[in-house]
């Protein structure tokens, strides 16, 4: 979904990695190792995902160790670029099994005939997070966040402006030239926040968006290109950036204290990541062992800090400063699916023709 690597955050996250991995492999010598005398599996199996996928390498050791199988990790670009190679070598996958595909991409996957079904035992919570109308069980869902406007609270602290709290502030003149966005046709967060506007706005949604670009909202590719280059925590001159509910957790001084960031909890559209056994897949049994393998409570527990999204498992422990800093919105903007998945393409074509004018 994403990876936080500004300076200042890689280093929280990897504080973060390392005392989850340590406390891992506390775990593990504690238990006193758990390979199993017979690995069911061999060979490689091949897990295409998108260019943010993070987990600590004991973990992947220990998936090795207990499955017999070797994973190879093949990066396939963001979520968007992800779901459309697997869609142009559907029946000739690229790899075996495949996660980040989101809800706002999922559809077009599933009507392509991308997944076989797999029906892996899921933990207490992730069956709130299936995919409407994934009836065949094609897609399990990993892990959910949502995507929120964020603000750099300390910036307008300093600057004795009020921050902005929705979407229709973002428009107001007090805020010209402040909010930085990634695009809708190049990165997933930024079509979530396209599909957040349609969702609050309904048919004035382009309105909204002329609006925006009116007031000096920028448009950049990613989100890293935001985050970490606009966005006024990580250096930029913009004090409002499209991020996640869960940034703010990564933000807290040194030391402790407040976080200097918020999210807009008003904003917000949900985000949730799944996993497939490729059709066509050389390993269709390594691959079911990777799905039950992200669904484990270990990986589970390293979503947090390795890819800054809540697990799917409600009994994973959260890092401690995402219970005071992580905060949830109550309710997100929604589109239905079904019309996510008719429209998408139309509604992606409008957007780029408003920001392209």
């Amino acid at each position: 979904m994403k990876t936080i690597a500004s300076a200042v955050l890689a280093s929280t996250f990897l504080l973060g990695a390392c005392s989850l991995s340590g406390e891992n492999d506390r775990a593990e010598d504690e238990a006193g190792g758990s390979t199993p005398d017979s690995p069911a599996g061999t060979g490689e199996v091949v897990l295409v995902t998108h260019d943010s996928f993070s987990l600590p390498k004991k973990l992947v050791a220990r998936f090795e160790q207990e499955t017999g199988y070797t994973l190879v990790q093949s990066p396939a670009g963001d979520g968007g670029e992800l779901t459309n190679k697997l869609v142009l070598t559907k029946g000739d996958p690229l790899g075996d099994v495949a996660f980040g595909i989101d809800n706002t991409f999922a559809s077009r996957a599933l009507d392509q005939g991308v997944f076989t079904p797999y029906a892996p035992e899921l933990p207490e919570g992730a069956e709130d997070e299936r995919l409407p109308g994934d009836v065949e069980g094609a897609l399990t869902p990993i892990d959910h966040a949502s995507v929120c406007v964020n603000v750099d609270e300390k910036w307008f602290a300093d600057e004795g402006l009020e921050p902005p709290a929705t979407f229709e502030d973002l428009a107001d003149p007090a805020y010209e030239d402040l909010f930085v966005t990634p695009g809708a046709t190049t990165s997933t967060p930024g079509l979530a926040f396209m599909l957040a506007t349609i969702g609050h706005f309904g048919d004035d949604w382009l309105g909204y968006w002329e609006d925006l670009l009116a007031n000096g909202a920028k448009v950049v590719k990613g989100w890293e290109d935001a985050y970490y280059v606009d966005f006024t925590f990580s250096g930029g001159d913009r004090p409002i950036v499209l991020s996640y509910d869960s940034s703010p957790a990564f933000t807290v001084p040194k030391g402790g204290g407040d976080s200097t960031t918020s999210a807009l909890l008003d904003t917000c559209f949900e985000q949730v990541e799944y996993a497939g056994v490729l059709e066509g897949a050389a390993n269709p049994e390594g691959a079911q062992a990777v799905v039950d393998w992200l669904l484990s409570p270990e990986v589970q527990a390293a979503l947090p800090t390795s890819m800054y999204v809540f697990p799917v498992d409600d009994s994973a422990r959260l890092p401690k400063d995402w219970a005071a800093h992580a905060v949830q919105p109550e309710e997100t903007e929604e589109v239905d699916p079904a019309e996510v998945a008719s429209m998408r393409q139309e509604w992606l074509q409008e957007w780029t023709d408003v920001v392209t004018r």
